[in-house]
């Protein structure tokens, strides 16, 4: 196959002599020169539908640690992003829309700086899930992403503030009259 342009002489170019004509397919079609446009787009759209995937996988890979786990591993963890959790231990301090506080599980307990306002539901003696990292120059998780723990069941709030006294009773008193 011959890829070089072609040239009409006197007899065949109509009259202009050694001018040079474009050949055009049958019905006067555009020659295929723009057939890497569509392919072009087709590269963008593959290479974008990736980077939503990949990012999209990798935020649902983010590893779980309880807090005593998350304590144990502090150096192997860094400062990668994990998800931690724990129960709130003390009331939360809040300034400059920095909110302070702890989260405990098995005997460990981890200070927790979370950047924004906490859910609704966020209180002492909630289990929680935290998105974040350990802080590079303290002992202190830092989160931006409070997830609340709860089950279907709902109760009063002197429900809770039974519960609450009889977690710091040791537990256990009112355990026959739970449904």
């Amino acid at each position: 196959m011959e890829l070089t342009p072609r040239t009409f002489d006197d007899a065949g170019s109509g009259g202009e002599g050694g001018a040079v004509a474009t050949r055009t397919r049958a019905g006067g079609r555009r020659p295929r020169r723009r057939r890497w446009v569509p392919l072009a787009v087709l590269g963008v759209v593959l290479v974008a539908l990736g980077i939503l995937v990949f990012k999209g996988l990798s935020d649902a890979t983010l590893y779980f640690r309880n807090a005593d786990e998350a304590v144990a591993q502090r150096d192997s963890l860094g400062t990668k992003r994990f998800r931690l959790q724990g129960t709130v231990t003390d009331d939360p301090t809040e300034a400059a829309g920095v909110v302070s506080f702890a989260v405990a599980f098995n005997g460990a307990s981890v200070d927790v700086r979370h950047v924004g306002s906490p859910p609704e539901l966020f209180r002492p003696g909630i289990p929680v899930v935290l998105e974040g990292h350990w802080d590079r120059s303290d002992d202190v998780f830092d989160s931006d992403r409070i997830m609340i723990k709860h089950d279907a069941t709902y109760e009063s709030e002197d429900d809770y503030q039974r519960r609450m006294r009889e977690a710091e009773q040791g537990g256990g008193a009112g355990e026959a009259d739970t449904p």
